[in-house]
């Protein structure tokens, strides 16, 4: 288990400073931020091609999740839902989550708010995951993975033009989300493999919520020399496209950087 981990450790990284964890979890990769009682992120554990399954043998042997400090963590599960705020009601959980696919057999059901508690966000983990993540620490709090590249859009959306298609690439799959006049039209997670991938759920987008390719502005993040997605790619289909990073709401310690950080959404924001 050993070789997956890098770490990566500011200058003044203190163990006995550790003030909480943040953890993101995704389908074949952990990634452990820890941070001192100002937030600032002061170092950070990346497990790279790990299975859910093999989590609990991580948990135990990490060096920062021995540590008794309150955490929370983020997972990146398939199954899940958006719901208004004002639908949602506690205690029909499997009501809800049903139709996007098959529960787990004893699901443990957690739910994230965003947009000033207009939207909540709904999923599910097997509830022997739940407790392998809750013995290892006294304080967690679970949230979805989605919520930060959501919350983000938020923030956003007053900067928005009237049609707009938002892409994070991570890992094989993407979140694509989609505004129209400054409302969110379409959520959803796809599994990408190619670039053809992004392309293809773009054109859907467009032409279900009859989006003007000639209008629309394309928005994508997580774009890698790997994948091919270049800005002269995405122009050649659309006229208003464009590569980004994210804004930041994260501070880093002395010695660590976003550049030197985890390429993944959350090392620029993430849900607070």
């Amino acid at each position: 288990m050993e070789n997956n981990l890098k770490v990566q450790t500011s200058d003044k990284f203190a163990v006995q400073n550790a003030a909480s964890l943040s953890l993101f979890l995704y389908a074949s990769s952990l990634h452990i931020f820890a941070r001192d009682k100002n937030q600032s992120i002061t170092e950070i554990h990346s497990y790279e091609q790990i299975s859910w399954k093999k989590l609990d043998e991580v948990l135990a042997s990490d060096s920062l999740t021995k540590l008794d400090v309150p955490a929370k963590v983020y997972i990146h599960e398939e199954l899940f839902t958006l719901l208004p705020g004002v639908f949602f009601q506690q205690g029909n959980e499997k009501e809800y989550l049903k139709l996007t696919g098959e529960l787990p057999a004893t699901p443990y059901f957690f739910h994230t708010t965003v947009d000033s508690n207009n939207l909540q966000i709904l999923s599910c983990i097997p509830e022997k995951l739940e407790q392998q993540l809750r013995k290892r620490f006294s304080e967690l709090s679970f949230y979805h993975g989605s919520c930060s590249f959501l919350s983000y859009l938020f923030k956003e959306r007053f900067n928005l033009i009237g049609q707009e298609i938002w892409i994070n690439l991570f890992d094989s799959h993407a979140y694509v989300t989609a505004f129209t006049d400054q409302e969110l039209s379409v959520f959803n997670r796809f599994e990408v493999t190619t670039k053809e991938d992004v392309l293809k759920y773009a054109l859907i987008l467009m032409e279900s919520l009859q989006h003007d390719r000639n209008h629309a502005r394309v928005t994508l993040f997580g774009a890698t020399e790997k994948s091919g997605i270049t800005e002269d790619w995405g122009k050649s289909y659309f006229a208003n496209f464009r590569l980004r990073r994210p804004h930041t709401n994260q501070n880093y310690g002395t010695g660590l950087s976003q550049d030197k950080a985890p390429t993944i959404f959350e090392s620029f924001w993430h849900y607070l």
